[in-house]
């Protein structure tokens, strides 16, 4: 049994993973609780409940993943990875405790969570590339996918502690606090940065700078089918699924009139059906198309049932059902894409991922928060499900041509 559990949680063997991983667990805690904050703060007290003000907000948040893509992912190839951490997370917690301040005094106006919200989506854009492929050079190529997994179950577990915490503290002290606690939380990921054990990270290749490497990442995906696919499939529960702050925002407080620890709680009901996809996603060690197909389906079941939830609590069990999709899927891309991808193009490579399922949050999230406020929530939530379902059957298409390929029915 301890050989079992060993193995399930492998990664943890390495000192410099494991200071890492709970660095990340605090941090993480800190960044939901600001996002329940910033939602609520947008919805109810510098709006009348209009969840297009969300929709803007999430668009300044994520747009950057998008506008800056070629910088990101080369950055992430050719810079020092624990470095530009450094330097990411430190921006992203001076930007919380500032708009913390301006929340506290009572000062804050919605055009400076627009404004604090790009600045720290600029951040984050360049901060999520590398943090990602860092975890290679953690633990080597042969512990990722596990290494991954346990990143997801750590950035779930404080989903769903964050957003509780953040509506108890909301209903209690005021919105503002949760920004200033994410500010101060960010000291826990720079510590274990600034502990870790340099000579003990595995050797990552890197990319050497010439003419057109700039955009080589671009070529790179382009002339991979499998890639494109999975792109394809991201970007649309990327730009029209993964638009929860509105989704589970508006329901709370237009459908089921909740306060702030209800919609808290929603947050954390989400975070449980993640967790449970992560833990499942621990201890799996083949990774391919298949968590891709059922992943999608399962996140437009998901979503079509919360649309259609005759009362809170069963909203919160679709919920459960929709996060324990979204983690299967958004996991798989992740892992096989890092897996398929030459080391020295991965930095590129998961810019580009992440600017598609982020980036491209922008594009949808101002789509749905229209229909929320001028047809109904639910009708956003449909739209949700629609794009789970479509990326779903993109994926299939992909396999039966594949399989076309491969009994010679096609040429290659």
């Amino acid at each position: 049994m301890n050989l079992l559990v060993a193995d399930y949680f492998r990664s943890l063997k390495s000192r410099n993973y494991r200071l890492w991983a709970a660095g990340a667990l605090v941090s993480n805690i800190g960044t939901w609780m600001q996002r329940v904050a910033q939602d609520w703060l947008v919805l109810t007290q510098l709006t009348q409940h209009s969840a297009s003000a969300v929709g803007i907000v999430m668009a300044l948040q994520f747009g950057p993943q998008l506008l800056f893509l070629p910088w990101t992912g080369f950055a992430a190839d050719h810079f020092d990875q624990r470095k530009l951490l450094m330097a990411t997370q430190a921006s992203m917690g001076l930007l919380a405790l500032a708009l913390g301040l301006l929340t506290v005094t009572g000062a804050v106006q919605l055009w400076q969570v627009y404004l604090f919200a790009f600045l720290s989506g600029t951040a984050a854009a360049f901060d999520a590339p590398v943090r990602q492929i860092f975890v290679a050079a953690l633990v080597g190529d042969r512990d990722l996918p596990n290494a991954v997994a346990i990143n997801s179950s750590s950035f779930n577990g404080a989903r769903m502690i964050g957003p509780a915490v953040a509506g108890l503290s909301i209903a209690a002290i005021g919105t503002g606090w949760a920004f200033i606690a994410n500010g101060l939380s960010f000291a826990a990921v720079l510590g274990s940065l600034w502990l870790l054990r340099v000579d003990e990270l595995h050797p990552v290749a890197r990319a050497a700078r010439h003419k057109g490497s700039f955009l080589e990442g671009f070529r790179y995906v382009w002339g991979r089918p499998d890639l494109r696919t999975i792109l394809v499939m991201l970007f649309l529960i990327g730009t029209f699924g993964l638009n929860f702050p509105i989704f589970i925002s508006t329901m709370a407080v237009k459908v089921f009139h909740s306060d702030a620890r209800g919609f808290g709680l929603l947050s954390s009901m989400m975070a449980v059906g993640t967790l449970s996809g992560a833990l499942i996603a621990v201890g799996r060690k083949r990774f391919d198309f298949r968590p891709l197909v059922a992943g999608a389906g399962l996140f437009g079941i998901g979503c079509a049932l919360a649309a259609i939830a005759p009362g809170y609590w069963f909203f919160a069990a679709a919920l459960v059902i929709t996060g324990s999709a979204a983690l299967t899927f958004t996991n798989a891309t992740n892992t096989v894409m890092q897996l398929s991808t030459e080391p020295a193009m991965r930095g590129r490579v998961m810019a580009i991922r992440l600017g598609i399922a982020l980036g491209c949050t922008p594009l949808g999230s101002p789509i749905v928060g229209w229909v929320a406020d001028h047809y109904g929530p639910r009708w956003a939530l449909g739209i949700a499900a629609a794009s789970g379902f479509a990326a779903a059957g993109v994926a299939i298409l992909y396999l039966l041509r594949r399989l076309e390929r491969v009994a010679g029915i096609e040429p290659a």
